[in-house]
């Protein structure tokens, strides 16, 4: 399984999209090789695709435009998870929209309310997503979900949006967002949960292994406009390799930003040094919890 970090079409990626002559595959040109060899691929979309979507290079309302539906098909996308602080920026018609844009495209979706399963040779994954970001995570609702999903799957994946941003090291920030993204983590691998998929820090962060559950709490920016610093501009591919039902490897591949839109991978020092700096923040975080 593959995973990325925040999928946001918006604003100048969409920008530098339209001064290519709508080149909607340019964002994924570098990595689709990486991201379409996995058996299963998930994003977290955060900005709504609607056909109206407007020039905008500035500002925090966002959206983005169909013809990116043609990049995740090219990366092999298989589910687009839609809980974030975003998604709902061109109101519910645009979630609406970005939907039938998805079902279209072939690809299933998640959110709080409907999960994704996806049978991979003879094994069911399932997926279910998560907002914490200007909202309190509804943590009895959550554990309850999971709870019923999980006689229904093998692996059960949770994505959630939270925590602080522009941190290495997972923590709350009331009262933006009031969770802390630790205590989520562990309520949801304590409810069923096999793997927790983290983002919205716009950094990448730390690594936790909780009960023998894999967390990673952010895999920072994969296809965004935040060229304004090195640590923004950085981001991992996640590839969870299963056996049967049992999580057996994680590799993380470090990727940066060209050009407002494209994330490149990364390789030799750059590459070892992002690697490095998950390494860190993991003992710092392992540190903080004994």
């Amino acid at each position: 399984m593959i995973a990325t970090g925040d999928v946001i079409p918006a604003r100048y990626t969409d920008v530098t999209i339209r001064e290519r002559g709508d080149d909607f595959l340019y964002p994924v040109a570098a990595t689709k090789e990486i991201t379409s060899a996995g058996d299963l691929t998930v994003i977290n979309l955060e900005a709504p695709l609607i056909e109206d979507c407007p020039y905008h290079d500035s500002g925090l309302l966002f959206c983005g435009r169909p013809g990116i539906i043609a990049a995740f098909q090219a990366g092999g996308v298989d589910v687009v998870t839609l809980e974030n602080n975003h998604i709902a920026n061109q109101g519910p018609e645009g979630i609406s929209e970005t939907i039938q844009h998805l079902e279209a495209g072939g690809m299933r979706w998640a959110d709080r309310d409907t999960p994704a399963i996806v049978d991979i040779r003879g094994l069911k994954f399932g997926f279910l997503a998560y907002n914490g970001v200007e909202y309190t995570l509804p943590r009895e609702e959550m554990i309850a979900q999971i709870k019923a999903l999980r006689p229904k799957v093998d692996i059960l994946a949770v994505a959630v949006h939270w925590g602080a941003e522009y941190v290495s090291i997972p923590q709350a920030i009331p009262p933006v967002a009031d969770d802390n993204p630790v205590d989520i983590a562990h309520l949801a691998i304590d409810a069923g949960a096999d793997l927790l998929i983290g983002n919205h820090p716009h950094w990448v962060q730390a690594v936790e292994v909780y009960k023998g559950k894999f967390i990673a709490y952010a895999h920072g920016n994969f296809i965004f406009d935040q060229m304004w610093s090195y640590e923004t501009r950085v981001g991992v591919i996640g590839k969870y390799t299963f056996y049967d039902d049992t999580l057996v490897a994680v590799e993380f591949t470090p990727t940066l930003i060209q050009d407002y839109a494209q994330p490149v991978p990364l390789e030799g020092v750059e590459r070892q040094a992002v690697l490095d700096g998950m390494k860190a923040a993991s003992q710092e975080l392992a540190s903080g919890l004994r």
